[in-house]
């Protein structure tokens, strides 16, 4: 009798950890699907401020040469950090 009892209980403990491992599995892969879109955003939005960053170098070099410029892009460049 006991052994039918300690049966059951590991049977059901094994049916829960099963349960258990399927959920867990599921949401593994429902987050590394998640994990690789936002990775691929991250590398376009990247790709873009590099884009962006070398257009306003190129202005700034050009704005020294053509200083009617420097107005249009002096709201874009960088401010020293004051400490």
């Amino acid at each position: 009798m006991k052994s039918g009892t300690s049966n059951t209980i590991l049977t059901v403990v094994l049916a829960a950890l099963l349960l258990c491992d399927v959920v867990f599995a599921l949401r593994t892969i429902i987050l590394t699907r998640e994990l690789h879109t936002l990775q691929s955003q991250v590398i376009s939005r990247q790709t873009s401020m590099n884009r962006l960053n070398l257009l306003l170098n190129e202005a700034i070099i050009y704005g020294k040469t053509h200083p009617d410029i420097n107005r249009v892009i002096q709201p874009f460049e960088a401010q020293p950090v004051v400490h």
